[in-house]
């Protein structure tokens, strides 16, 4: 009997084996198939009016709030005035909105890319665009791309606005800086024009355990700094060289957008809350987003945009390993 059940988990486990092997097999031919498929983003565009976002709120209050059936009836009527008015008015700016959250590869610079090329197909030069942005920075070739995404904007005289409820600092900053009006609120952080870079090196604890570590390159400087190989003086002078340069490159750009800033004073990698940053030029309006768009919906249709990333499935993030 105990020979019969010691074969017969042996043929469990060589059947689980190939059932296993056939599934892989599967999915990297469905690979195969997915990456041929010419699927450019596979997003969808959502467009949502704010301004009947907020008629939706009025409405919803003055049923509470008006006590009596002609209060009530005579609110509709005022309400039907302004909306024919509104629907006379055929020069009425828009708003488009957008929304950046920031990580430190910039990783919703897909998103935010789509969404511009969107909004281009439409913007006039009385429209603006408004992005409500937040980011403490990352990556200086990821928040780069960002920033030029927003300057296909410039480029066009679209008028660009960004709004800092929370944080934009560092890459974030960058990416604001393009804007041609930076509205923040009043404990909102900016700035941090500078730049930084760190890793751990573990040489010494690979030597006391006699382990060796071999690192090949052709070109002096193709490598600087290393995580595990020993550092020299030559190699740190030469990466806080690069280091100096990119933060140039920062303040040029920084520069270039807001001339009216004094760079010596603020391009020391600090950062400032909202009420101080007014006062250095890092932004031009206290106000968080909500109330900034609340006012401009008096005067203009606003008009959010998101594309919508589908959430890849288990098969999906699988294949892109």
């Amino acid at each position: 009997m105990r020979t019969f059940f010691v074969e017969y988990l042996l043929f469990l486990a060589k059947s689980g084996t190939m059932v296993f092997m056939a599934i892989i097999a599967l999915l990297f031919i469905g690979a195969l198939k997915h990456r041929s498929q010419s699927d450019a983003s596979g997003g969808k565009l959502k467009i949502r009016c704010i301004n009947d976002h907020y008629q939706h709120y009025k409405d919803s209050m003055a049923e509470a709030v008006l006590k009596t059936r002609k209060d009530r009836k005579q609110w509709r009527r005022e309400q039907k005035q302004l909306q024919k008015k509104h629907d006379r008015q055929t020069e009425r700016s828009r708003i488009y909105l957008l929304d950046f959250h920031g990580d430190v590869r910039a990783s919703a610079v897909t998103q935010l890319r789509e969404e511009l090329s969107a909004v281009m197909t439409m913007a006039r030069p009385n429209d603006e665009v408004v992005l409500r942005l937040e980011s403490g920075g990352g990556m200086v070739h990821a928040y780069g791309l960002a920033a030029s995404q927003l300057l296909r904007l410039r480029e066009r005289d679209i008028p660009l606005t960004v709004i800092v409820d929370r944080i934009a600092a560092s890459g974030g900053y960058m990416m604001a800086a393009v804007a041609n009006r930076i509205v923040a609120a009043p404990f909102a952080v900016v700035g941090s024009i500078g730049v930084v870079a760190q890793m751990p090196n573990l040489n010494r604890w690979l030597k006391e355990r006699n382990i060796d570590y071999e690192l090949h390159t052709a070109g002096p400087y193709k490598r600087t700094l290393t995580m595990l190989g020993e550092n020299t003086p030559e190699a740190r002078d030469k990466f806080q060289q690069e280091l100096e340069e990119t933060h140039e490159l920062f303040k040029m750009f920084i520069a270039r957008l807001r001339p009216q800033i004094n760079l010596e004073q603020i391009a020391t990698g600090e950062h400032w809350y909202g009420e101080q940053a007014i006062s250095k030029d890092l932004v031009d309006e206290l106000s968080s987003s909500d109330d900034y768009l609340w006012r401009r919906s008096q005067e203009a249709d606003i008009y959010h945009v998101h594309f919508h990333q589908p959430i890849k499935s288990l098969r999906e993030r699988f294949l892109n390993l």
